[in-house]
């Protein structure tokens, strides 16, 4: 009988420490995650935000030069249609998350580009024949 409770004793023993996480570490785990998640995702959000502003207020630095072009050879600025008959496009990249238009009024323009998408939330760009950019904080 001795030998029968030893081998009835061994089925339920394990002779090694159970391994893996207890559901409290699991816990404590998730939540660190979802705190840092908290963190970075607005930082993330705003950073890319500001890199598709930037591309875009690019593209506007662009359509100005060939605004000033346009005006050497045609003596007055043009508008978009103008422009896009004369083979340009705003690229991909920022026509998906910018609207834009170009209005020439005599010697003067301005450049809008409105904001669209997840991009709505930073609010629209303009650039003028004289420089002026606006709104002026997100120009610098």
């Amino acid at each position: 009988m001795d030998t029968a409770m030893t081998v009835e004793h061994t089925r339920f023993v394990s002779p090694h420490r159970a391994r893996g996480f207890t559901l409290i570490e699991l816990m404590i785990v998730v939540t660190i995650i979802a705190i840092l998640a908290a963190i970075a995702l607005p930082n993330y959000r705003q950073y890319v935000i500001r890199g598709h502003r930037s591309a875009a207020q690019s593209q506007m630095m662009d359509i100005a030069n060939r605004e000033q072009q346009f005006l050497l050879m045609n003596r007055a600025y043009a508008d978009r249609a103008t422009l896009e008959a004369n083979g340009y496009q705003l690229p991909a990249e920022v026509g998906e998350k910018y609207d834009w238009d170009v209005v020439p009024v005599g010697t003067f323009f301005t450049i809008m580009l409105t904001p669209k998408g997840a991009q709505a939330s930073d609010g629209p760009l303009t650039l003028d024949s004289a420089g002026n950019k606006t709104p002026v904080e997100k120009w610098n």
